[in-house]
């Protein structure tokens, strides 16, 4: 059984000297590839190296997070291209998109701050286009703008994941009627999480993916600890008992869907 963990955060792995400790631990789960998604210029260097000294079992992504959204957006996008155009090739653009939870308190100020994810996201969409990548949507109390602002740029639907899916049933038809999926998370176990297990269900399996979002949201039994890749297991094993499945039948649809969203090698 091989299972891959479509998205998580190495950075605070790495910066512990926890990292191999991390990648054993994953493999002795039976996950053995990794895709570590970048947030800002902060990680996209690390990343990119990340994905070249492990090559075949750590992919990445580059992309600048709503919520590291600042002042200087325009010169960190300035320097994506870069990271597209040399080096070893992230495998989309991600993670992008608009984040309301998180913007400050101060109307006038979050404001400003909802105008420039929404200019930072779009210039991420036409880099997408431009590098032929798929991208990797971060929505928070978003989904419905996050829905028009791509629908507005036209981008295909196809080649779009929200990460962490945590709405319900609803929002995933919508996603699905425009031919995106979304992908799931620990919280996926949750007991309070009903409404995200009935998006799973309606979503199917034809387009599932799993992640941790290490190091956040550890799944049940693990919930309260910080999440590691390995855990990715358990949101599986949770989620092959909803489809009444087993975990190699459904460990194998998952892999193959996130092969082929990404396009791994």
């Amino acid at each position: 059984m091989d299972l891959i963990d479509s998205h998580c955060h190495l950075e605070s792995f790495y910066a512990k000297g926890e990292l191999d400790t991390a990648l054993a631990g994953a493999a002795e789960a039976g996950v053995k590839r990794l895709i570590t998604i970048g947030t800002s210029t902060d990680d996209w260097p690390l990343y990119q190296r990340l994905a070249t000294e492990y090559a075949g079992q750590i992919d990445w992504t580059v992309g600048l997070h709503p919520c590291d959204v600042a002042q200087d957006w325009q010169r960190q996008l300035d320097q994506l291209p870069g990271y597209c155009e040399a080096g070893t090739r992230p495998v989309a653009l991600g993670e992008i998109g608009l984040d309301y939870f998180h913007l400050p308190k101060d109307e006038v100020v979050a404001a400003e701050l909802k105008v420039w994810q929404e200019a930072a996201f779009r210039r991420q969409l036409d880099l997408a286009t431009r590098y032929a990548l798929p991208i990797v949507v971060h929505s928070r109390n978003a989904f419905a703008d996050c829905l028009r602002v791509i629908d507005d740029h036209g981008f295909p639907w196809e080649r779009v994941v929200l990460h962490c899916f945590a709405d319900g049933a609803e929002e995933m038809r919508a996603l699905n009627k425009r031919g995106g999926r979304g992908s799931f998370t620990g919280i996926v176990t949750y007991k309070s999480a009903q409404n995200v297990r009935e998006a799973c269900r309606e979503q199917g399996l034809g387009k599932l993916m799993v992640e941790t979002d290490a190091p956040y949201l550890a799944p049940v039994p693990h919930r309260g600890k910080r999440c590691e890749p390995a855990m990715v297991r358990a949101t599986a094993e949770f989620i092959a008992r909803e489809f009444e499945l087993s975990l190699d039948e459904l460990a194998a649809q998952v892999t193959a869907n996130t092969v082929a969203f990404f396009g791994l090698d």
